[in-house]
């Protein structure tokens, strides 16, 4: 059961006023960071011997 366009559009449309237009940007900043991150301590994990 997947998402469809409207769920996806009302998602965005709270989004929108939860947070305002403005910060919105800064917010996927912060979550691109914060995957990158995690994908670089998994990384880490799978591979004890390099640092």
């Amino acid at each position: 059961m997947g998402f469809g366009i409207t769920e996806i559009v009302l998602i965005l449309l709270i989004i929108i006023v939860l947070f305002g237009a403005k910060k919105i940007p800064d917010l996927m900043s912060g979550i691109g960071k914060g995957i990158k991150a995690f994908k670089k301590e998994t990384k880490d994990e799978d591979n004890p011997g390099k640092s």
